[in-house]
């Protein structure tokens, strides 16, 4: 299962929404028999990196993720074979 975005409004946060928020998913993971559950981080939001590490998630190493956008998107977009 893949969470694509997660924001806990600033006055819930410290207070286990988060964790009670992801603890439902991974529940609904389970129940659906999904091998994992995964998400992304900016590497900058050091809060969420510290809460997800320590509700027990692992940083993955092995992907590395590639965007295309703008001017660069719409060149391949137009262009031939």
């Amino acid at each position: 299962m893949y969470l694509e975005d997660l924001y806990i409004t600033p006055e819930q946060r410290g207070v286990g929404a988060g964790r009670a928020l992801l603890r439902h998913i991974a529940r609904e993971a389970v129940a659906n028999d999904c091998g994992r559950l995964e998400w992304s981080v900016l590497d900058w939001n050091e809060p969420a990196i510290k809460f997800y590490e320590a509700i027990g998630a692992e940083p993955q190493s092995e992907w590395v993720r590639y965007r295309m956008e703008g001017a660069g998107l719409r060149d391949f977009a137009n262009s031939g074979d």
